[in-house]
């Protein structure tokens, strides 16, 4: 009788038992919304000189030299865009760029025209 009655008291606890609050999705961090369309276009930089770079986009957040090369480094909310530069074979002239590569924040390709656009807040 005992055992009955223990038994009977946990499945009446048992029943008065609630339900577990919905599990809810983890939160995502939200990415600044894409610039609108751009005046540039893929390539829009290739053959400025560094002077003529920092004219259009601003100053660099990062500026490293590796032998006869420069990178230079722009950064806003949406991309990250590297510019190389190298000076011309056989002459004295200023360094120009000759390639250009622009990704997300997450290290994911960002269409070139659109990033430039991000970074001069056009």
């Amino acid at each position: 009788m005992r055992r009955f009655l223990v038994l009977s008291s946990f499945v009446l606890l048992a029943a008065c038992a609630t339900a577990p609050p919905p599990m809810q999705p983890p939160l995502q961090r939200q990415l600044p919304p894409p610039p609108p369309p751009s005046q540039y276009t893929r390539g829009a930089i290739i053959g400025l000189t560094s002077q003529q770079l920092v004219q259009r986009l601003g100053n660099p957040a990062l500026q490293i030299r590796e032998g006869s090369s420069l990178k230079l480094q722009f950064r806003s909310g949406f991309c990250v865009l590297d510019a190389y530069l190298y000076p011309p074979v056989g002459a004295a002239a200023p360094y120009r760029v000759t390639y250009v590569e622009a990704r997300s924040r997450a290290l994911a390709p960002v269409d070139q025209a659109t990033c430039l656009s991000s970074l001069r807040g056009i």
